[in-house]
């Protein structure tokens, strides 16, 4: 029988206190900028495991034969009418789910793009029957911060500089920027439809940075819950004697996963809604092929 402690027991294995000081989550106690205590944390100067695939037994096989023949029968009987089945064990997926994945951005039967716990923008699944798994660095957050007159400088993308994408031919020269981030006292917490990542002085020692990151997801309202939309919240706090100028940057591609950026015809549109908010509107020119 099982006791209703089970989740409790697992609540209490993760102690916050463990991940970041106690007073500089009082520092956050307020408009949901700190994490809560039931989140799943992660480090950022963590490296995720290699997920190991399913596999089955000789012994399994022999006595799954028979589904296995239906399987293979409804696949065929799809693919001759010109669908792709929903269940297809015989086919190696390409876009394979990664341990480095944190919570995902965008609403239920929308498409999604995923932001890994160490805060690459990687997983795209905008596009029915299309997945693009690898990270597009040129999507980051990064901060800018000057005290005492300009004479103590800061600069930083907001996430470590040991990402898989750094360094590759396709890197278009983003690992020339300002990866200064060591992720040691920086930690990522999630608890679906949101994810918080405190930066605990980093970059500047005197600067508490809390990253809220949520979705849509409504209870009772499918509507709403179904934009494809993510908004990010960002509280500082100034711990030091010297005011700091801060200023804020987010970098994004006109993308949807892959090179897609690179195919051309796009363009971006700067706009301002009635209410004030202005922004950029990004128009992609994708090619769908049949």
């Amino acid at each position: 029988m099982v006791s209703g402690n089970l989740f409790h027991c697992r609540r209490n294995s993760w102690p916050p206190e463990e991940y970041i000081h106690r007073s500089t989550l009082q520092l956050f106690d307020f408009d949901s900028a700190g994490p809560p205590e039931q989140a799943w944390r992660r480090k950022l100067d963590t490296h995720a495991s290699i997920l190991r695939e399913f596999s089955i037994t000789f012994v399994e096989a022999i006595k799954m034969i028979r589904l296995g023949i239906r399987l293979w029968s409804y696949v065929r009987e799809e693919a001759s009418h010109g669908r792709k089945a929903p269940i297809d064990p015989f086919t190696r997926e390409s876009c394979k789910p990664s341990a480095s994945h944190g919570i995902p951005l965008g609403g239920m039967g929308s498409g999604s793009i995923s932001r890994g716990f160490r805060g690459e923008f990687r997983h795209f699944q905008l596009l029915p029957g299309a997945c693009e798994a690898s990270p597009i660095m040129a999507n980051q957050f990064s901060i800018f911060i000057s005290r005492d007159g300009g004479n103590k400088k800061y600069a930083s993308v907001l996430a470590p500089g040991q990402h898989e994408g750094l360094g590759k031919s396709g890197d278009q020269g983003i690992s020339s920027w300002g990866w200064n981030l060591d992720g040691q006292h920086s930690t990522y917490h999630a608890l679906f439809p949101r994810a918080w990542t405190i930066y605990d002085g980093e970059p500047d020692p005197e600067l508490k940075i809390s990253c809220r990151q949520i979705s849509p997801f409504i209870p009772h309202n499918y509507r709403e819950s179904s934009l494809p939309t993510a908004v990010f919240v960002y509280t500082l706090v100034n711990t030091g004697k010297e005011r700091a100028k801060v200023s804020l940057l987010f970098t994004w591609a006109n993308s949807i996963g892959g090179v897609s950026h690179m195919s051309g015809d796009h363009v971006n549109e700067p706009f301002i809604g009635e209410d004030g908010v202005s922004g950029v509107l990004l128009n992609h020119r994708q090619v769908i092929k049949p």
